[in-house]
């Protein structure tokens, strides 16, 4: 079983928790369900969110979808001029026989903007 890492983001309309707990469990659950994957098969999450978020914590959407026994960090995204506001970001490590190039990166929304090259 190899490692791969999947990437992926969403837009929020707005700053509220409950609405990042619904955009970014859309974002985890759509990850998991394209690439074939379960929670058992998640090693850790990287969760990202641009300055102007600061209802909540991107990693308690996963919890809530019962991801509890997987590491998880939060950071904030780096505050570039010009940069899409509200986006949450997520970097998970999983075990996959999948190749690489098979890896479905996620981007909800208006995010699909940032990666048009991966964004699958």
């Amino acid at each position: 079983m190899a490692v791969r890492a999947v990437r992926g983001a969403v837009q929020l309309e707005r700053d509220e928790a409950g609405h990042m707990g619904e955009r970014v469990g859309a974002l985890l659950t759509t990850v998991l369900e394209r690439n074939g994957l379960t929670a058992d098969d998640l090693i850790s999450i990287w969760f990202t969110a641009t300055p102007d978020l600061r209802s909540d914590f991107p990693a308690a959407a996963a919890r809530a979808l019962g991801i509890v026994d997987v590491p998880l960090i939060c950071a904030q995204e780096l505050d570039i001029a010009g940069a899409m506001p509200r986006v949450v970001r997520v970097l998970a490590h999983v075990e996959s026989d999948r190749p690489r190039a098979d890896i479905a990166h996620v981007y909800l929304g208006a995010a699909a903007a940032l990666r048009k090259d991966i964004a699958q």
